[in-house]
């Protein structure tokens, strides 16, 4: 069975540069060490950032006129307003053609009888002069023969201004049919155009509460760079540090070691303290003090 020995010891290590680059090194540390007070920040920055602040406190100004373009738009934008007067056109349209529309001023056309009259009177006057040239007026004939010219002499003007009034009545007609499409048309414009405003003004809302957010989301972002700015100059200065700290340090370490001598070398090292004690019989060691010296080193 084998003895057992244990040992512990402590080490220190300390890594230096290349003594040709301490200088250097030392210069940079110097820098770096300069500039860690200024990491923070500095004047002008903390001036830019309270203006920030400021006029992110302020508010949008912008803020109430999107508001009230985006209710205004929500409303249809006034696309619907000129309606009732597109409707009004329509409608005194359709009174004024009305009479021709529906046939009632077919033969009635107050200017026919003055036409009429002057066609009879000159018929008359032709036929009458003709028969008393004769000697005949007043008779049967002369009645006959001026029936028939007041006859032949007005119906051109009754056919005439009867077909003007059937032309007229188709004319009425279409018109009011096409005034009517025209007006839906600008009618179904202005819903179209309130309907687009309408959905830009739901567009605009989110618009309008971006502009009501506009404040504290400013506040938050300007805070915000007055925390990152130093950071990212101390984060930065860490990380030129650092390198350095851990590449020339010192360091600390302990440890213990446990070592079981086999039965063969436990053999081995009797054998040689008997040889020691063979050794020290011959000089002649005696006594309890002669074996402890033989056997442990003792005196």
């Amino acid at each position: 069975m084998g003895g057992t020995s244990t040992s512990s010891q402590t080490s220190t290590s300390q890594t230096a540069p290349w003594s040709t680059a301490t200088p250097a090194l030392n210069g940079i540390l110097g820098g770096i060490n300069a500039l860690t007070p200024s990491a923070g920040l500095n004047a002008t920055e903390q001036g830019a950032i309270n203006q920030l602040v400021s006029n992110a406190q302020s508010g949008n100004p912008y803020a109430g006129a999107i508001g009230s373009a985006a209710t205004g738009l929500l409303g249809g934008g006034g696309a619907n307003a000129n309606n009732p007067a597109i409707a009004q056109n329509l409608s005194a349209y359709q009174s004024a053609l009305a009479p021709y529309a529906d046939g009632s001023m077919i033969g009635n056309n107050t200017a026919l009888q003055s036409q009429l009259g002057t066609a009879a009177s000159d018929a008359t006057n032709q036929i009458n002069s003709a028969f008393a040239a004769a000697g005949r007026d007043g008779s049967p004939g002369n009645s006959q023969a001026l029936a028939r010219g007041i006859m032949q002499a007005e119906a051109p003007v009754i056919a005439g201004q009867y077909n003007q009034d059937v032309s007229n009545q188709l004319n009425a007609a279409n018109a009011l049919y096409g005034a009517g499409n025209s007006t839906y048309g600008l009618l179904n414009a202005d819903q179209t155009a309130a309907n687009t405003n309408l959905q830009d003004g739901a567009n605009l809302a989110a618009t309008a509460l971006q502009a009501q957010n506009y404040a504290p989301n400013a506040v938050l972002s300007a805070e915000q760079q007055a925390f990152n700015i130093p950071a990212s100059n101390y984060t930065t200065l860490l990380g030129a540090v650092s390198p350095v700290a851990q590449a020339f340090g010192t360091t600390n370490g302990s440890g213990t070691a446990t070592q079981t001598a086999s039965p063969i070398q436990d053999f081995a090292t009797l054998m040689s303290g008997l040889g020691s004690l063979g050794t020290g019989l011959k000089n002649g060691a005696t006594g309890a003090s002669g074996w402890n010296s033989l056997l442990f080193g003792g005196s």
